[in-house]
């Protein structure tokens, strides 16, 4: 395998090191429950469970010698500065997707004696919870042959929700950080007993969480956007009819289901109807169990007018290039419209996708190749049963379960 050297800036990576403590102290107020990485050196896999978008600023600071942290593809494409992230040692990667090129990078830190940095879900929680984490994973980790440390995040979910509208939310986080197997383990056991064990410890309810630590966050109980995510009314069952009012009330127009949320961002219902479901989490899975029924009753296919931005040339940002229709059914997406003036009938694969990246009520990103297609549907409620079908139809076709 042809080695690829990574080349890091001493001066620039300490300066990211700086500003993520900094970040790490005053937003996430961050607290150590274990720091078992703090003097060692490489090589070793760091995994992590992935509940907010600045995760790692929590763990940059774990360590005296510097990371490699694997980052999504269109992140990396779209940061304004793009000298710099290779300089940081960042490792750009197709998500839910990886080829040759992405493993020869991530292969080469540890025979470096490096330090590499994986978030496996790939995404951050939607209600509380992870995304569908892919079984390759699994096989990837034994192949690199190196110790295995997982860094547990609790708290940061809290701090920055991917479903709010507005910035973080200051409050207490925690990390965990602790061996979860060396080399030799990882060569002796089955891929199953790794995914086992694995999968346990990336496992994570933020409201289970919350219920033992009773963090108070700032504005923590304004849930504005979370209606994006538990579109599925629990009484009534149906679709879309969710919404917010007065930051902290979420209720269902067609039948009058209503909560509200405490400052521990718990549930309570205040109608006469329905039962009370007091963590999002578990809303979140009757939602999923609903989407489920209705696949399992011959409902497969989704479909919606979109609107299709694209990484420009030379730019490091989304613009608009077209329209046409999404559609997904079981075995793949379709992309029927216009692109840069020409008709297209683009057809991607989703037997590799775990989940795919989103913004809440916004757009859904599609990477096929060494395209990324931002599709963002004129109802923007349906991103999100999208993004369920595609988790329910990877469970289906792998016979694993959404947690």
């Amino acid at each position: 395998m042809k080695n690829i050297k990574t080349k890091r800036s001493k001066f620039l990576y300490s300066v990211f090191k700086l500003a993520s403590n900094v970040y790490a102290s005053t937003v996430f107020k961050r607290k150590f429950i274990r720091n078992e990485i703090k003097d060692k050196k490489g090589p070793f896999v760091i995994i992590s469970n992935h509940a907010a978008a600045l995760d790692f600023v929590n763990l940059v600071g774990a360590c005296k010698k510097p990371m490699n942290f694997v980052i999504s593809n269109s992140f990396y494409k779209t940061i304004p500065v793009q000298g710099v992230m290779p300089r940081l040692g960042l490792i750009p990667k197709q998500q839910f997707q990886t080829n040759l090129a992405d493993m020869r990078r991530m292969k080469n830190v540890i025979d470096e004696g490096g330090i590499l940095v994986i978030y496996p879900s790939g995404l951050m929680a939607d209600a509380g919870t992870p995304t569908p984490i892919p079984i390759a994973t699994y096989r990837f980790l034994q192949w690199l042959g190196a110790d295995v440390y997982m860094a547990k995040n609790i708290g940061t979910y809290f701090a920055m929700p991917k479903w709010r509208k507005g910035g973080a939310r200051t409050g207490r986080t925690y990390i965990d950080i602790y061996k979860l197997f060396d080399k030799e383990e990882l060569a002796s056991k089955d891929t199953s007993e790794i995914e086992k064990i694995a999968s346990d410890a990336l496992y994570f309810d933020a409201y289970e969480e919350q219920e033992e630590h009773l963090i108070k966050y700032k504005n923590n109980n304004n849930i504005e956007g979370l209606e994006n995510i538990l579109y599925v009314c629990p009484h009534c069952k149906k679709e879309f009819t969710i919404k917010t009012k007065d930051k902290n009330v979420i209720y269902c127009e067609a039948c009058g289901f209503e909560q509200y949320a405490d400052e521990y961002q718990f549930l309570h219902k205040t109608s006469e109807i329905g039962e009370e479901i007091r963590h999002p989490s578990k809303w979140n899975e009757l939602v999923l169990s609903c989407l489920k029924g209705k696949i399992d009753q011959g409902e497969t296919e989704l479909s919606a007018e979109v609107e299709i931005q694209m990484i420009a040339n030379g730019k490091s940002r989304f613009e608009p290039v077209g329209s046409g229709t999404l559609s997904l059914c079981t075995e793949k997406f379709n992309i029927l419209g216009s692109i840069n003036g020409e008709d297209v009938d683009i057809s991607i694969p989703i037997a590799s996708f775990a989940a795919l990246p989103y913004k809440p009520g916004v757009f859904i990103e599609i990477q096929h190749n060494d395209s990324i297609y931002r599709c963002f549907p004129k109802d923007g409620r349906t991103v999100v049963k999208f993004i369920n079908m595609v988790k329910l139809f990877y469970a289906l076709n792998n016979s694993v379960s959404v947690r």
